[in-house]
This record gives C-alpha cells, sequence and structure tokens, in this order.
C-alpha cells in the first residue's frame, strides 16, 4: 500500500488538490495513511472520525431521518459522509468510510464487513458497497486500502 500511497501524494502535489476524509468503522486509519508521508500537509485539510450517529449528524450535518431509514452503514449516509466532509474542509475531493468491522454489530441484508466507501467532489460522487472478510482489524485495514485504491482511480 505503501506504493499506492506515494501515487496519491504525488498526484494530489502535481495536481494542487487537496482531500478531506470523514471516517467511522475505520476510526481513523485512512487519514493516519494520507498523512504519513513528509508533505501532506498540502493537500490533507481535514480527518473527521464521526464513530456515532450523533456525530455524523451533529458534525458532518446528516439528517437523523437519513441515518434512520438508511442505516448509517448505507450508501445515501457514506456519500453525504464524503460531500459533506469535502465542504466542511472547502476541499476538492472528499471520502468517507462506514461500515460494520465486527466482531457484533450486523443486521439483516449487513453481515460483518459490510463497507460502504464514497469519493466526491463537486461533480461526480462515486460509492461502492464492499464485502470484506476476517476479523475486525482485518476489514478496517481492506477499507482503508480500498478507500485509497478508490482516491486513486478518482485522481487519474
Amino acid at each position: 500500500m505503501q506504493n499506492r500511497l506515494k501515487q496519491i501524494h504525488a498526484l494530489l502535489l502535481k495536481k494542487r488538490r487537496t482531500v478531506a476524509a470523514a471516517e467511522s468503522c475505520t476510526g481513523g486509519l485512512l487519514s493516519a495513511a494520507l498523512t504519513s508521508l513528509p508533505g501532506s500537509s498540502a493537500y490533507f485539510l481535514l480527518g473527521a472520525v464521526t464513530y456515532s450517529n450523533a456525530a455524523k449528524s451533529k458534525i458532518l450535518g446528516i439528517p437523523a431521518k437519513t441515518i434512520k431509514t438508511h442505516g448509517a452503514v448505507s450508501a445515501p449516509v457514506c456519500e453525504k459522509m464524503a460531500d459533506s466532509v469535502r465542504k466542511l474542509a472547502k476541499s476538492d475531493f472528499g471520502i468517507a468510510i462506514t461500515g460494520i468491522a465486527g466482531p457484533s454489530g450486523a443486521v439483516p441484508g449487513k453481515p460483518v464487513g459490510t463497507v460502504f466507501i464514497a469519493v466526491t467532489d463537486e461533480e461526480l460522487t462515486v460509492c461502492c458497497r464492499f464485502r470484506f472478510k476476517g476479523g475486525r482489524e482485518a476489514v478496517r485495514e481492506q477499507s482503508r486500502d480500498a478507500a485509497l485504491n478508490m482516491l486513486f482511480s478518482f485522481l487519474l
């Protein structure tokens, strides 16, 4: 993943673009990765760990009704997280992760390992649903890695 980080780092610097992240199940792993290389302060503007539903509403402005209707682990919530953090930071890109890392938390139709990742800019939002295998740390790490891959594709 270090090579992917270097590629993202180079692209963001070359294009003079900025990014902000909103994370739930990863608890800051994505933000930590994006800030791991020297010079990342030129492009990384904000990392928000909005683990609770209340934090998603209070910090990111996601309507409680949206969370209640679709669940915190859903495409509509994830897309809103990405767009809200982008607007909050005034960054070019917003990226968000929400999911069920386990070992508990599964609900019908959303087993442990279900993760949504969204990347957005002013014109386009892409949101993908994943089903990762393994224990809690494996799900969190796979989520971070998938988010970095999505951001890289978005930058190209």
